[in-house]
């Protein structure tokens, strides 16, 4: 592993009152230790997966690719500050990473372009061409091939939001063999049972009032899907 681990303690805090700090799933101390290639955080919309996985990446200077932002009506100004509030432990120092989210993946995109106008060798690290010369789903599974083979620490949050389930399932091939070769480490934010199904994972799910690990076939996402592809018409009459 390249991270071991993360602590999560409201004693560092600055507030305890304000969005991310207040979040019940961080509100109290505990030590998550990531002891496998593949970590899937897994828990409803609002939970604090995406939160947390994007606290760790700010953490380990893992920089989220964004084009800058335009004015909003209110601002919150501790929204992107858990990441200073928070320690991280590594295995044998620090490895360089990327944070994939799909609702900024076209920002980088447009950005690599930028610097491909004048060097065009930078396109060479992300499969060869433009990644927006290609559909979406084509650049996505280009950029995973060309990037995540590298040594690194590799966040995602919500892939699936963009990939077909055949997509999802090359992208889940990819993340099992390069974990397997102990390169790369992944820690994934999903709602996707493909994704979840990852063998040798460690599935912590945020639905609790602690994080904690959970095995696949006891994840809300998991038993939903099954239940509704037993007999779809039964179960949408009983919704």
């Amino acid at each position: 592993m390249h991270l071991n681990g993360v602590l999560i303690d409201p004693a560092l805090y600055p507030v305890d009152d304000a969005y991310p700090f207040n979040l019940p799933i961080l509100r109290e101390q505990m030590e998550l230790r990531f002891d496998r290639p593949v970590t899937l955080f897994v828990g409803e919309n609002g939970s604090g997966k995406s939160t947390l996985l994007k606290a760790i990446a700010q953490r380990c200077r893992v920089h989220e690719w964004r084009l800058e932002q335009r004015a909003r009506a209110t601002r919150n100004p501790w929204e992107t500050r858990l990441g200073e509030h928070i320690r991280i432990q590594w295995a044998e120092g620090r490895v360089p990473g990327s944070f994939f989210g799909s609702d900024t993946f076209h920002d980088f995109a447009v950005l690599l372009d930028e610097w491909a106008h004048d060097d065009p060798g930078q396109l060479k690290y992300f499969g060869g061409q433009s990644l927006l010369t290609q559909s979406h789903g084509q650049s996505l599974l280009a950029y995973f091939h060309a990037r995540y083979p590298l040594k690194g620490l590799y966040l995602l949050d919500e892939p699936e939001t963009a990939l077909s389930p055949r997509s999802q399932l090359e992208l889940l091939k990819l993340v099992v063999e390069l974990g397997r070769r102990g390169v790369s480490q992944f820690i994934i934010a999903t709602h996707s049972p493909i994704l979840l199904a990852c063998p040798e994972a460690t599935i912590l799910s945020f639905d609790g009032p602690r994080i904690a690990p959970i095995a696949y076939e006891q994840t809300e996402h998991y038993r939903l899907y099954r239940d509704f592809m037993a007999d779809p018409a039964a179960y949408i009459e009983g919704l």
